[in-house]
Order: structure tokens, then sequence, then C-alpha cells
């Protein structure tokens, strides 16, 4: 039964009446009954439903303009009011039985309740219904400064049945369309990238650093420079584009050339020592005090170099050689190698080098 049809029907009975009060009456309870029909209860539900299970009908003027207005407002993030047009009064609004609404917030009241919202932080934390972050997802603001996910709210209002904050309960609330945590999402994100791009900078910079210097720690330093000689390597084997077995063989072969020659320059070059450098070569040889033959391994002919005085007294035994390079040998030990030397001028068979020899 609508609101006209009751009062029309009240009328008529107050009409066969004889008391004004009781016409009064009708007609107060008929205006309360409106009252709590239009404002106390959901506003898009119909009494002719036992159950109070009505289908929303949003006024479609209502839902256009919201659409046109989120539409144009979105891409400046332009801040606005839902539901901006005044509600139609009661009709015990309209006689004075219940208290009007109070008017619309205005934009300095707004900017208040806004400023109060952020000082809170309502904005970097979850959403009150759904415990989700807003990210970028639409997000409102409440007259009593709460804020909340678009979505929620309507779904709140619709399955609760009436009007009032989720939060603190206050009925009769104007909401309020806000970007400041999709604002702060954006600002994350940016700081996150911006974190990743300069970690990413500082590991390059820091890999090169690696590079060109080497670490203090022993271990680490070795490593270090393995790793730069492998490269090198690397790098050396790959410019040839040769055969490096082939590669080999030639610097073997120039290696050996080299000292070929170094040899028969040495050989050409060296002099016949005098007195005084024989003494300081025996010299050399008593300090050093090895006393077998490096062919035969056997022992010399004494622990000390003879002299002239007692020359004669070690005829009888192996003769000993002594050579420029201030090593020692058995005469005959000597003699059979340099006999199966292939070269023209023997060398020490310890050092390689060429020799002139004295006995002693």
């Amino acid at each position: 039964m609508s609101s006209l049809a009751l009062f029309t029907a009240c009328s008529d009975d107050s009409l066969g009446l004889t008391s004004k009060a009781s016409s009064k009456l009708v007609l107060n309870s008929a205006a309360f009954q409106d009252h709590i029909t239009r404002s106390l209860l959901h506003p898009h539900f119909l009494l002719s439903d036992p159950f109070l299970r009505g289908k929303r009908k949003a006024p479609r003027r209502r839902v256009e303009e919201e659409r046109g207005l989120q539409t144009q407002d979105q891409p400046e993030e332009r801040e606005y009011v839902l539901y901006s047009a005044p509600p139609t009064l009661t009709l015990a609004q309209k006689w004075g039985l219940v208290a009007s609404p109070a008017g619309r917030i205005t934009e300095d009241e707004w900017t208040r309740v806004k400023a109060r919202s952020v000082r809170q932080g309502d904005s970097a934390q979850p959403c009150a219904i759904c415990r989700e972050e807003f990210c970028l997802q639409p997000q409102v603001l409440l007259s009593c400064s709460h804020v909340f996910h678009r979505a929620c709210l309507q779904a709140f209002e619709r399955f609760s049945g009436r009007r009032c904050c989720p939060m603190c309960r206050k009925e009769q609330y104007e909401t309020r369309v806000i970007h400041d945590a999709a604002r702060l999402f954006r600002h994350q994100c940016a700081t996150r990238i911006q974190a990743c791009w300069r970690g990413y900078l500082a590991r390059k910079r820091y890999r090169k650093l690696r590079q060109s210097v080497w670490p203090k720690d022993k271990r680490l330093r070795r490593k270090f420079f393995e790793a730069k000689l492998q490269e090198l390597n690397d790098s050396f084997v790959q410019y040839c584009h040769t055969d490096t077995e082939a590669f080999l063989t030639d610097i073997n072969r120039s290696l050996s050339s080299s000292r070929r020659v170094f040899q028969q320059l040495e050989r050409k070059h060296v002099s016949e020592p005098q007195e005084s450098d024989w003494d300081r070569i025996q010299s050399q040889v008593v300090q050093r005090g090895v006393w077998d033959c490096p062919i035969c391994l056997t022992a010399l002919c004494s622990l000390s170099l003879p002299t002239e005085a007692d020359a004669s007294s070690h005829q009888q035994r192996r003769r000993t050689v002594l050579l420029s390079c201030s090593h020692l040998f058995h005469q005959l030990c000597l003699e059979a190698f340099e006999a199966f030397s292939t070269e023209s001028r023997p060398s020490c068979p310890l050092c390689r080098s060429a020799y002139h020899k004295k006995l002693i």
C-alpha cells in the first residue's frame, strides 16, 4: 500500500469522525509511517514484499549523472560528491513532526573532513570492510571522515538494508569520491621501480669495480688473478685463429733456437780463468761442501781440496777435475761424458754452461 493511498484512506475515515483530535492523530500516524518507510528502511525496498526483498531501482538519471561525472573526472582525478541532489522530504518532515536533515556539506567542510582523514592515515590502511588494499580501485570518503571501497560500501548498504557508516554507524552521511589511495599506490610503485633501477645500477657498477680492483683478502686476491689470467689466456687463444698444438710447437722450436744461439755466444766469449780466479772458485767449492761426483755419485778424492805438498800421496787415487763453473767431477767421469756428448764443445753436466777445467 502506497503512502498516497494510505493517506487518502485515512482522510476518508477522518471525514466520518466528529472529533478534530482523532483526525489529526490519524494524519500524524500516516505521516510517521511514511517517514519510517522512506528513511529508516532502505529507500529501494517495497512494502508489498512480505520479506522486504525488493529489487534496487536506482533512478536512471542519477546513475547517468554519476557515470558522466566519473568519465569526465577520471583522467584528471577530480573529486566529486555522489548523490549531489538533496533528498526529498517526507511528510513528517514537511509538517515539522520530524527534524529535517541537515544541509549539504560545503566545500570547506569537505576540506576539513579530508584533512582529518589524512591525519588518521585511512587511505594508507586497508579497507575496513574487505580488509584489502585500495590500490587503484574507486575510493569514497564519507562525511564522518571514514574511507572505504566504493563497491564495498554499496554492497554494505545493499545487504544491511539501511544507510549508515560501517565504522561509526552515523546515518544520513554524504559520500565523496577521492583518489588519495590511488596517488599513494602510484607513489609506492614509482618508489619500488626507482629502488630496483638504482639497485641494478649499483650492482652493475660493483661488478665493474670488482673487475678492475683486486680484493684485500689473500684467498680472494688469488682467485681474482687466476680469473684474470684465464681470461687473458682465452682471449689470446681466440685471437690466434690457428691450431694450438702447432702454435705451441713453433714456440718451443723458437725457444730452442734462441737458447742454442745464446749458448754458442757464451762459449765464444768465455775466457780462461787466471790463477786468482781458480783460487776464488776453489773457495766457493769449499763453502758449498759437496764432495760427491754428480755423475757416478761416489766420493771424490778427499773432504778438502788438496794442496801441492800432499799431491804425491793422491797419485794412485782417482783424479778430480775442477771446472770454471765451480763444480767438481772425477776426471774419468767427465771424459766419458764429453765422449758421449754430441756438441762440439760440451757444457757442464749440472749448469749447462761452457767451462775450463783444471786437475786437482
